[in-house]
């Protein structure tokens, strides 16, 4: 298999480790988006949430996203937290394995992103519903 995450895993290829049990693992991110930016990722290959397997994968990262949050959060120390995912190219996905990450925050440091208002994307809300299935 030809997947970053998994020579990581695996040990053939080199990472920052800051936590391990036996379903996941948690290292630091080589372009950190802030100092302490961590990745935590299930030791079984799922390559992203609507993949097969995605609910037991994070179900398996559960309990290592809370141990690296609190490490994160009271070595650094932060003042918080930000948790980022990406699924496919579009989603911004690089590596093809499911992964989360743990972005350490500070008060006053700059946003991690543009979370501005499609307005187009509002005035849609009730054909997105529809399209969705939803009810009520």
């Amino acid at each position: 298999m030809d997947c970053t995450f998994c020579g990581i895993i695996a040990g053939h290829l080199p990472a920052r480790f800051v936590h391990q049990d036996d379903r996941a693992v948690a290292f630091l991110d080589i372009r950190p988006l802030r100092r302490g930016h961590t990745l935590v990722v299930p030791r079984a290959h799922v390559v992203d949430l609507t993949s097969d397997g995605a609910a037991e994968a994070i179900t398996a990262v559960a309990a290592a996203l809370q141990a690296t949050s609190r490490l994160l959060i009271d070595r650094l120390p932060a003042d918080g937290l930000s948790v980022l995912q990406a699924n496919r190219v579009a989603g911004g996905q690089e590596v093809f394995h499911l992964h989360f990450h743990l972005v350490p925050r500070w008060t006053g440091d700059r946003p991690l992103n543009d979370w501005t208002e499609d307005l187009g994307a509002s005035t849609t809300l009730d054909e997105v519903h529809l399209q969705l299935g939803g009810q009520g």
